[in-house]
């Protein structure tokens, strides 16, 4: 799917990416993206899916890095995860950008 970016994104940093297996110590559920919960992730403070976590480790390989993205830039949609796609643009960077930002076209 391709999608249409309609609000700018700053995301909230780079990560390296955690192999499954690390543990994660999970804190708060979010309050605005239902599935998500704040963590600790290699002494890094971050979000997670809950369903990539289960007996308190990742169950997949992970990087939290959110795409840095302006109204008008295109990105092809690789997953849709809890409200939030995990998507590559138009440099071929891949990460993960809020799908209330943006429309498919």
């Amino acid at each position: 799917m391709i999608v249409k970016v309609i609000a700018d994104h700053a995301g909230e940093g780079k990560f390296p990416t955690f192999k499954a297996g690390t543990q994660v110590l999970m804190g708060e559920d979010c309050k605005h993206f239902i599935g998500w919960s704040a963590c600790e992730i290699d002494g890094h403070a971050t979000y997670v899916p809950k369903l990539f976590v289960s007996g308190g480790k990742l169950t997949k390989d992970y990087n939290p890095t959110e795409l840095v993205q302006e109204a008008g830039d295109v990105l092809h949609v690789n997953e849709i995860v809890h409200s939030w796609l995990i998507a590559t643009n138009e440099k071929g960077v891949m990460g993960w950008f809020p799908a209330e930002s943006v429309v498919s076209i």
